[in-house]
């Protein structure tokens, strides 16, 4: 049942939505890191949030696994489980995306990972469970609402670029929208408090931008732009774009009462997770010339390397 925002309520609970899926996405050696050519400045934006997936994952994984000794909830348990088995499956696909990145020529990525490496155990080591769920949560939260805001505007950040990556990120914000409530209902059945939430968000969103914004200056450094006043001009139009749509959606989660339960699935996405129902393969290679429509529509053939 649509309503009238085009989102779609999501029958049942979470552990009925998850699913975990075993995804291929194609990039052909011709691919520059600039995958969509039309807007260099979000792909290296991309690029940049991308290379922090291998890190940040598994330090989500292994805080949610400590906090299942906690619970006694046999149901959230279950949740529990499948969010660490899609959020594998997402590092994996980032990580094997990062090295395509990497034989393109990129010579910062690597001290670029070693910076967010010693950043995600400096946080885990020096936090207590309670403070590592609640930036667990606050990310998540803040993943949700990254991801709405992306599938509403799929077309003018993901038109007409590689399928491969589009197909990429827009699986991964598919998924996080369907384990949406999983650690926030882990952070409250453990060490649930509004100002422990707030600040976990907080924590998470500073964090998160600010290595996002480290990672795509060393990359637009390497590609020559980070000095271009055009370059530069267009990724503050592209900022300015970003955030306008995603404040609002930020916004609502410094709300007491908050909770993700209150932020219907968009249509796009429950459309994604059915074709994937009938064609695994489709998903994952979407045509991102046809983005705008209502439900996704993947290329006749998979790309080849």
């Amino acid at each position: 049942m649509l309503a009238r925002d085009g989102t779609e309520e999501a029958a049942g609970n979470a552990a009925n939505r998850m699913t975990v899926r075993q995804m291929g996405f194609a990039y052909p050696q011709t691919m520059s890191g600039h995958w969509n050519a039309k807007r260099p400045e979000f792909s290296q934006i991309v690029n940049a949030a991308s290379l922090a997936m291998p890190y940040l994952e598994p330090y989500l994984i292994r805080t949610m696994r400590l906090a299942r000794a906690q619970i006694r909830d046999e149901a959230l348990r279950r949740e529990l489980d499948s969010y660490v088995s899609q959020e594998a499956s997402h590092y994996r696909q980032h990580r094997k995306f990062n090295e395509e990145l990497k034989a393109r020529g990129y010579r910062s990525i690597e001290k670029l990972e070693a910076k967010i490496d010693a950043s995600y155990k400096r946080i885990e080591a020096s936090g207590s469970l309670a403070s590592n769920l609640a930036y667990a949560e606050g990310f998540e939260s803040m993943a949700l609402a990254i991801g709405e805001m992306l599938i509403e505007d799929r077309d003018f950040l993901f038109g007409e670029s590689e399928s491969g990556v589009a197909s990429l990120v827009l699986w991964h914000f598919v998924e996080e929208i369907e384990h949406k409530n999983v650690a926030y209902d882990v952070f409250e059945h453990v060490a649930g408090n509004y100002f422990r939430r707030v600040g976990g968000f907080l924590h998470a969103a500073t964090h998160i931008f600010l290595l996002t914004r480290a990672g795509y200056r060393e990359l637009l450094k390497e590609d020559g732009l980070w000095r271009n006043l055009r370059s530069r001009l267009a990724l503050a139009r592209l900022l300015i774009r970003i955030f306008w749509k995603l404040t609002p959606k930020l916004v609502r989660i410094l709300v007491p009462g908050y909770s993700p339960r209150q932020v219907a699935d968009p249509a796009w996405a429950l459309a994604w997770a059915r074709l994937f129902t009938k064609d695994g393969e489709a998903a994952g290679r979407l045509d991102t010339t046809r983005l705008d429509q209502r439900e996704p529509v993947p290329h006749a053939a998979r790309t080849t390397a």
